[in-house]
């Protein structure tokens, strides 16, 4: 197996804008700490566009879809079919994430990685198809070493190209029929987690279905073998080419391309969380350029994130996925950076500030 996607030298977040950023905090007209974490998305945010006083960056969505061989056994509530039709909709403008990329005035890619079958596809999904879904990591690998490899480069080149035209913040979102048990199987693997903690519903499985879908992914762990949670390099390759998925790793693939150029990406939900998890494995640099937008409701992402050691910006019950909770968290963002940027200072204003401890 291969070790690792090609070496890069780590970019830092500029620590001198943050410092700015925070003694701003301190000189605008309200008590310190009293807009919360919206002071904490500013500083974050002006560390890395490397600007003490940033504005609002340019921001693309992706959304990554293939299918799942282990979606045969059950462990969806809808079918296959469901992926290419949702590819479908997406290219229409009828999803969730449509409405909300046209509300933060976002550029919005779909990227068929895996789509199974032969689906005619509209012309303005991108076609990226690595193989026409992963294979069932109940019984054998998802994806091959080239396959994983194809996978990653696609991711990679999205990045590439988003950033080539501009964008200084970047959404991988996801669409898979099954692919909540291929994110089951890896944050399991990299957490150490189990399937009761990890395992939930996805799509609506009913009781039966849970249980089936904990049974797929304790059987296919043990299938691959315990790894600790800290295995890097080879572990890291080798679990992500059994047990994940081909719209996962091109997922990863993005979040690592935009780390090697600084640029920020903000986490969706329970599928990118697997799929970042994948990311700092391969290359732990890139956990410093990811933001959570969101906790998502479905069983398992709070592990995900207390594992990368980042704390959500909301936490409204979703589990969309297709990069939606990321896209709700948007405007949440410009508020704080508008807030920190056009606020008046208490020099300004000719407010006194406040005075030393008493």
């Amino acid at each position: 197996m291969k070790e690792s996607p090609r070496p890069m030298e780590p970019p830092t977040p500029d620590g001198r804008a943050e410092s700015s950023a925070r003694a701003r905090q301190m000189e605008l007209t309200k008590p310190p700490g009293s807009l919360g974490f919206l002071e904490e998305l500013a500083c974050w945010f002006a560390a890395r566009l490397r600007n003490p006083i940033p504005d609002m960056p340019s921001c693309e969505i992706f959304v990554f879809a293939a299918d799942h061989g282990v979606a045969a056994r059950g462990v969806s509530a809808f079918p296959s079919a469901v992926t290419a039709q949702m590819v479908g909709n997406f290219a229409a403008g009828g999803a969730a994430i449509n409405v909300l990329a046209s509300l933060g005035d976002c550029r919005i890619e779909v990227v068929d990685v895996g789509v199974a079958g032969d689906p005619v596809l509209p012309a303005s999904v991108r076609k990226e198809r690595v193989r026409a879904g992963s294979r069932d990591l109940l019984v054998e690998a998802a994806m091959s070493e080239a396959e994983l490899t194809a996978a990653l480069s696609v991711g990679e080149r999205c990045a590439r190209d988003a950033i080539q035209r501009g964008a200084r913040l970047l959404i991988a979102g996801d669409m898979g029929i099954a692919n909540t048990t291929a994110a089951a199987c890896l944050i399991c693997a990299f957490t150490g987690a189990s399937p009761e903690q990890v395992v939930g519903r996805g799509t609506g499985v009913d009781d039966a279905g849970l249980a089936r879908k904990k049974k797929v992914v304790a059987d296919a762990l043990a299938r691959v073998g315990a790894l600790s949670a800290d295995e890097q390099g080879h572990a890291a390759w080798r679990t992500l080419a059994h047990l994940g998925g081909l719209e996962i790793a091109a997922m990863a693939g993005f979040y690592i391309e935009a780390a090697r150029n600084a640029v920020p990406v903000l986490l969706d939900g329970y599928i990118s969380g697997a799929a970042a998890l994948a990311a700092v494995r391969l290359e732990p640099s890139a956990l410093r350029w990811m933001l959570a937008s969101h906790r998502s409701a479905e069983a398992g992402h709070s592990l995900a994130l207390s594992a990368l050691g980042l704390k959500p910006v909301l936490d409204l019950g979703l589990r969309l996925g297709e990069g939606s909770g990321a896209a709700v968290t948007l405007p949440i963002i410009r508020a704080a950076l508008a807030l920190h940027r056009d606020m008046a200072t208490f020099a300004q204003a000719g407010v006194a500030g406040a005075g030393p401890p008493a």
